[in-house]
């Protein structure tokens, strides 16, 4: 194949020749490179056998009485000379550019539609980023009003201030106790426990009139100030060592550090 029919097959013209819409001095011109060159030919066949075949696959089956009356119909009528049959080709052109374009445009919508789609799941992640960042800051102020719930009542005149640290069974256990008798409230801040077996525990306890009342389990998992039931009217607290899980009843035997509150 030599470098001129090379060049034309790229230009496009035969694809537009087929498709009707090639200008006066175009048409002559793929007319003349068809009669001229067999692999001209041999390409235009095959362009046409090709939107034959996309035409046809956007085509409704007609019904078998519509095609009788169509044959019979045929039978009927003249042989059509050339000229009648150029213009039915030209039809027959028109029909294919229109099933070609409807292919176009069908593959455009649904591209739209798979953008729409994209755009949908992008804009839902955003509203559930929205949503998560929402929790967070209402977290967060929860956290900020019991910090400042904690700051102000620390700094309460009636709020005392209780060191207990550990005896020579704990040395180093050191937990801070505040206590407010005005507004009953009560916070520990567990400084300092020293490790035990995984089965025993720290407890604190409250001295009132001569009984041991739990006030919880101590733990430095987190340093920070923890509510603990106020006890009114107690008179000491007291850290033991229990079975993990907590006691009932306070094992004073194993006790490792108390104080007398005021």
């Amino acid at each position: 194949m030599n470098e001129k029919i090379i060049t034309f097959l790229n230009s496009g013209l035969l694809e537009k020749y087929l498709l009707g819409s090639t200008t006066s001095a175009e048409t002559q011109m793929v007319e003349t490179y068809l009669s001229k060159y067999t692999e001209v030919q041999n390409a235009y066949n095959t362009l046409q056998f090709n939107l034959e075949v996309v035409a046809k696959s956007n085509a409704v089956e007609a019904p078998k009485h519509i095609l009788n009356d169509i044959l019979d119909e045929l039978d009927e009528k003249p042989v059509l000379n050339i000229k009648d049959f150029k213009k039915y080709k030209s039809w027959y052109k028109l029909g294919v550019a229109a099933s070609v374009a409807a292919l176009i445009f069908a593959a455009w919508s649904f591209s739209l539609y798979n953008q729409k789609k994209d755009l949908s799941r992008e804009n839902q992640v955003v509203v559930d980023e929205i949503f998560d960042l929402r929790g967070d800051i209402e977290k967060n102020n929860k956290k900020l009003d019991e910090v400042m719930r904690q700051f102000k009542q620390l700094n309460d005149p009636e709020t005392y201030k209780y060191i207990i640290e550990g005896n020579s069974r704990a040395k180093n256990l050191k937990t801070v106790a505040y206590i407010n008798a005005k507004e009953k409230t009560s916070m520990i801040d567990v400084v300092s426990l020293p490790k035990l077996p995984e089965e025993k525990c720290y407890q604190m306890w409250a001295e009132i009139q001569g009984k041991m009342v739990s006030l919880g389990i101590l733990s430095e998992t987190e340093r920070q100030l923890v509510p603990i039931p106020y006890a009114e009217n107690a008179l000491g607290l007291n850290i033991t060592i229990e079975p993990k899980g907590g006691n009932t009843v306070a094992s004073l035997q194993n006790s490792v550090a108390e104080i007398t509150l005021q």
